[in-house]
């Protein structure tokens, strides 16, 4: 009887731990993963809340080595891109894989134009590569230079610089700078600065994987949401709600357009997620249909099968 107990014990340790031995070394790339927030996002506050919630342990509890970017709160993605850039070359590595939320996938093709030969690859989740309605929308209710401009202006620099103590970080902050950024004509802007690497400049749809940038070469991936109201427990849904009324009929996370979003190969557009469970929050909140975490795992295991 005891031999029995003893044998039915380790073949349950075996079935536990199976998942573990199969994804063993899973999402282990070549090159490092650095994470890359959006505007209003940050690395961490105080050690206890991530932008990427459990993003980075999942990655790498299955071989990745993963960092978090820091850059400005509230910023045009150039002084953003350049910020990213300084923090890439003081890792020490050879390349890097830049996985980028929002406005950190402009910010990371910025980072691109500016060293190329440090980039292995970057990929944009829920990406605001063609700019967004929703900055189209505020721009338009805040006229440049005026006293509202000023205020909201000030409002985020405020809170820019409370995220930088909280954060420990110390990045210049713009709030106008980064409403402009991601308006159509800012983005658009942007894009052309680019040579639009990676973005489609004539229609709803991807690019080539494949992107040259002085010489180098830079693959591009994206993926987005096309759900607003995913989770009736998550608090960000009825916010992303409202912005989504900037966008009509047009499929949307609430934040970008759909077809805003596609860089490069475009893994799918599918997904019944919005603009904030793209980084798995509100803690962890989201459909029951779609698991953030599983695509960036899954990217991660692309990534290491083609060398990257």
């Amino acid at each position: 009887m005891r031999k029995l107990i003893t044998f039915a014990v380790i073949m349950g340790c075996m079935v536990l731990a199976a998942p573990s031995i199969t994804h063993a070394g899973y999402t282990q790339t070549k090159h490092p993963i650095v994470l890359v927030h959006g505007v209003t996002g940050f690395n961490t506050i105080g050690g206890l809340i991530n932008y990427f919630h459990n993003i980075p342990w999942n990655l790498e509890r299955s071989g990745a080595r993963v960092y978090s970017a820091s850059v400005s709160f509230v910023n045009s993605s150039e002084q953003r891109g350049q910020q990213l850039a300084n923090y890439v070359n003081g890792l020490g590595h050879s390349k890097v894989n830049l996985m980028a939320h929002s406005q950190g996938s402009p910010t990371s093709r910025v980072t691109a134009s500016l060293i190329p030969h440090k980039i292995a690859s970057i990929t944009s989740i829920n990406g605001v590569n063609k700019g967004s309605k929703v900055a189209d929308v505020v721009r338009g209710i805040i006229p440049p230079g005026s006293y509202v401009e000023g205020g909201a202006q000030a409002i985020a620099s405020a809170l820019g610089d409370l995220v930088n103590a909280l954060s420990g970080s110390d990045n210049p902050q713009d709030g106008v700078a980064a409403l402009e950024t991601l308006t159509t004509r800012g983005t658009t802007e942007l894009n052309n600065a680019l040579g639009w690497k990676g973005v489609n400049r004539w229609s709803c749809s991807g690019a080539a994987e494949d992107q040259w940038i002085n010489g180098n070469r830079v693959k591009m991936f994206s993926w987005t949401g096309k759900s607003v109201f995913t989770n009736w427990t998550d608090i960000t849904d009825p916010f992303l709600g409202i912005t989504a009324l900037a966008f009509g009929n047009e499929q949307n996370d609430g934040l970008v357009g759909v077809c805003a979003t596609k860089l490069g190969n475009v893994i799918g557009t599918h997904y019944d997620m919005n603009h904030a469970d793209a980084v798995n929050h509100l803690f962890g909140a989201r459909s029951w249909w779609t698991n953030p975490v599983s695509l960036y795992r899954s990217q991660a295991n692309r990534l290491k099968n083609r060398g990257l």
